[in-house]
């Protein structure tokens, strides 16, 4: 059990990644969250009002099992597979975000400044926030035809140049964030 609780190397992770990807490819299937809401929309049968959700919703059954599973596994990974070692953050890391007011992990998934229940329903300008940054995550995923987890996993490892633009837009556009955006925000 200790082996399961602990931080995983990197290579472990990454080559059970690339298996469940070469299993995806050899049964033609294409790996993505976001395309699951666009799948849950359809089966409430707005597809009669909006043509975007008039499609077959029970061909993608398979990717809303990935959406339980994953959501089933966060649940099994924060009760019963916790490990209280802190996450080795770089110590400049940690005086940065503490300038910001934002305080170090302790064993935590997340940090109590931005997450924890007083401040998700006691602070107005933390849940703008979280609306905010939510409709931008939203709309970000839908004009760039994927969320991260389906451009960088699924479609750079299917060769596909418009994933690559993603990936490398996602990449600099959370370097603007972290650099300049949040600082001003906190």
């Amino acid at each position: 059990m200790d082996f399961l609780s602990q931080t995983w190397h990197w290579s472990i992770s990454g080559f059970l990644i690339g298996v469940v990807m070469l299993s995806l490819i050899y049964f033609g299937k294409v790996f993505g969250m976001s395309s699951n809401l666009r799948s849950l929309c359809s089966m409430t049968g707005i597809g009669k009002r909006f043509s975007f959700f008039d499609w077959d919703w029970k061909a993608q059954r398979w990717n809303l099992v990935v959406v339980f599973g994953a959501m089933i596994g966060g649940f099994v990974a924060t009760n019963y597979m916790h490990d209280d070692s802190n996450v080795a953050l770089n110590p400049v890391t940690i005086k940065k975000l503490e300038k910001l007011g934002i305080d170090a992990p302790n064993s935590k998934s997340l940090p109590d400044a931005l997450f924890s229940a007083d401040v998700v329903f006691n602070s107005p300008k933390i849940i703008a926030l979280l609306i905010i940054g939510g409709i931008l995550i939203g709309f970000g995923s839908r004009y760039a035809g994927g969320c991260t987890s389906g451009h960088a996993i699924s479609g750079l490892s299917n060769f596909q140049i418009q994933s690559l633009k993603a990936v490398i837009g996602f990449f600099i556009g959370g370097l603007i964030v972290a650099h300049f955006v949040l600082p001003i925000i906190f």
